[in-house]
């Protein structure tokens, strides 16, 4: 039998790390010297300009106050007003559940008469009486609650109205 050359595989050679060399960095130190010491001159400020400075920073000190307290009173101001505005529009949420309560006892008032109706008449009657009165009531609702969101509205804005009329006196 005739021998068949077969080629056989050939070893990969194997990959060889390379480290690079270790080379240690010189180490500097800082040099070491004192900082000149400078006098400064003693120059005389003129009494002009010190009184125009001393103007200066009583007028910025003046302001800083007059700045301070009106941002204090906006800020007291815009408490009180969502301390009003919040109980009234708790007051007005309120009304209305009163409103809706009264209003769905009328309707099942309504219902127990009509379970309890002897004729059509008596229905047609019943059925006509509480829409009249419903229409009296909702109407008379309806003012009370636009009353009280005006009220709500006019406790609201007066303060804040009254401030700036107050603040724009005063810049004026």
């Amino acid at each position: 039998m005739p021998e068949v050359n077969t080629p056989t595989p050939k070893a990969k050679p194997k990959a060889v790390a390379i480290e690079p060399p270790k080379v240690e960095m010189p180490k500097f130190e800082m040099p070491k010297f004192e900082l000149p010491k400078f006098e400064v001159p003693s120059i005389e400020i003129p009494a002009a300009f010190r009184e125009i400075a001393e103007k200066s920073i009583s007028q910025a000190k003046d302001g800083y106050e007059k700045i301070k307290s009106a941002a204090e009173e906006a800020t007291d101001l815009m408490e009180e007003t969502y301390a009003t505005a919040s109980k009234g529009c708790s007051d007005y949420g309120l009304k209305i559940i009163e409103n809706a309560r009264a209003n769905t006892n009328a309707a099942f008032d309504l219902f127990g008469q009509l379970l309890t109706a002897k004729s059509y008449a008596e229905v047609v009657e019943l059925s006509t009486g509480y829409a009249r009165s419903q229409f009296d009531t909702v109407t008379a609702q309806a003012k009370d609650l636009a009353s009280q969101a005006q009220k709500v509205a006019t406790e609201t804005v007066e303060p804040i109205k009254e401030s700036f009329t107050s603040a724009m006196k005063k810049a004026a």
